[in-house]
């Protein structure tokens, strides 16, 4: 679960010191993939992932699964667009 999880576990420094985390999702029929997104970006944002120096965030989301859950994070100001 999230509560078990620290920031280094999830994530990765890459080429050019791109940062990458990847959440997973649900099992296949159940669960929310929407509430997936959600619970990574709070997840992210508590453990101090979003740092000042940042230059661009890009999520890379189901695009294909329809579920108003997606459009969470515009609504908190966490996304510009989708």
């Amino acid at each position: 679960s999230v509560e078990d999880l620290e920031l280094e576990d999830v994530l990765q420094i890459g080429y050019g010191g791109v940062r990458c985390a990847e959440s997973g999702g649900p099992e296949p029929g159940v669960g929310c993939a929407g509430r997936g997104v959600i619970t990574a970006i709070n997840f992210l944002e508590e453990e101090g992932a979003y740092v000042p120096d940042l230059d661009f965030v890009f999520y890379d989301v189901l695009g294909d699964v329809v579920c108003g859950g997606f459009a969470m994070p515009i609504r908190e100001n966490k996304a510009q667009e989708i």
